[in-house]
C-alpha cells in the first residue's frame, strides 16, 4: 500500500491540515496536524509510521509549490507514546519536550506505550504485516523542548507548555495571536487517561488547572486535540474542571493505581515478547 492510499487529509483552511491515517481504525488514532508558516512548516504528530508521511504530504502539495524556500518540515511530538511518534523517524527534524528525548533515543517501546493489535490495522499496510512486529524506531531529536519555548514559523508562532500528567513529557503547542492550542493528549473530548506508567494525577490536575486559567484569560478559542474531534473553550473548560473534580477522590486514586499496575505490567510482557519473535 503507497502513502497516498494510507493517509487522508482535510484542510481547515489559513494553512491548517487535518491528516488521519485511514485503516488504523482505534481509539489510539492519533490526529496528525500539519501547520503551514512563511518560513516554516510544522507537523505536530506522526502517527504509526507505518507508510511514509513526508511522502504523502509532498504528493499531496500541502506544503505549497516552492516548499524547498522553507526550512525543513519540522515533526513535534506532543508526547512520546506510539501513535504520537511513530513516524518521527521519517523526519530530518523532530522536536520533543526534554523529559521523553532519552525515551525516543533509544526506541524505549515500554515508555512510549507500544501495544497495538492487528485488529486495529483493518488493512495491513504491506503484505504479511502483524502487528507483533511493531516497534517505535528510535531516533535523536534535534530539537529538545522546554516550557515557554517558542517555534517562529514566521508569520505565526507556537510556543511551548509543559502539561505533564498523561506522561512526563506532555506539551501542548499554543498559537496565541489565532488562540489555538494543539492540545495532544493532555486534553481531549474523550476519557483522559492518567493510569499509564509514567502518568501522575497529581500533575495532571496541575495542568487541568492551567488549561481552566487559559480559557478564563480567554487565550484558547480553539482546540485542535490528539484524538477525536475539535472543540472550543467552553467545552475545554468543563473537560479540565470535570476531571479536577473526579481525580481528587479516594475512588479515582484508586482506580488509577490499579490501572496503572496492570497497564504496567502488561506493557512489559508485551514488549518482552516483541523483543524475543
Amino acid at each position: 500500500m503507497s502513502a497516498a492510499d494510507w493517509y487522508a487529509h482535510k484542510s481547515l483552511g489559513e494553512g491548517l491540515y487535518w491528516i488521519q491515517e485511514k485503516f488504523f481504525e482505534s481509539s489510539n488514532r492519533a490526529n496528525i496536524w500539519l501547520l503551514r508558516g512563511s518560513h516554516q512548516d510544522v507537523v505536530i504528530d506522526t502517527g504509526l509510521g507505518l507508510r511514509s508521511l513526508p511522502d504523502y504530504i509532498n504528493a499531496k502539495g500541502l506544503l505549497g509549490e516552492d516548499p524547498q524556500r522553507k526550512n525543513p518540515l519540522l515533526a513535534i511530538a506532543t508526547h512520546a507514546h506510539f501513535d504520537h511518534s511513530g513516524g518521527l523517524h521519517q523526519f530530518q527534524q523532530v522536536g520533543v519536550h526534554s523529559a521523553e528525548v532519552d525515551a525516543l533515543a533509544n526506541g524505549d517501546n515500554f515508555e512510549t506505550v507500544t501495544w497495538l493489535s492487528d485488529r486495529e490495522i483493518v488493512q495491513a499496510p504491506w503484505p504479511g504485516w502483524r502487528a507483533r512486529q511493531y516497534r517505535v524506531n528510535a531516533v535523536q531529536p534535534t530539537h529538545i523542548l522546554q516550557e515557554g519555548d517558542v517555534i517562529n514559523l514566521g508569520d505565526r508562532q507556537l510556543t511551548v507548555l509543559h502539561m505533564p500528567g498523561h506522561s512526563r513529557g506532555s506539551i501542548c503547542l499554543h498559537d496565541g495571536d489565532n488562540k489555538i492550542l494543539f492540545s495532544g493528549d493532555v486534553v481531549y473530548d474523550g476519557a483522559m487517561i492518567d493510569w499509564l506508567p509514567t502518568s501522575r494525577v497529581s500533575d495532571y490536575i496541575s495542568s487541568c488547572e492551567r488549561l481552566v486559567g487559559l480559557v478564563d484569560s480567554e487565550q484558547v478559542d480553539h482546540v485542535m486535540p490528539g484524538h477525536y474531534h475539535t472543540f472550543g473553550a467552553k467545552r475545554l473548560h468543563r473537560i479540565a474542571s470535570e476531571y479536577i473534580d473526579r481525580a481528587g477522590t479516594c475512588p479515582a486514586r484508586f482506580s488509577t493505581f490499579a490501572w496503572k499496575t496492570l497497564a504496567g505490567l502488561a506493557l512489559r510482557a508485551s514488549n518482552t515478547s516483541r523483543v524475543c519473535s
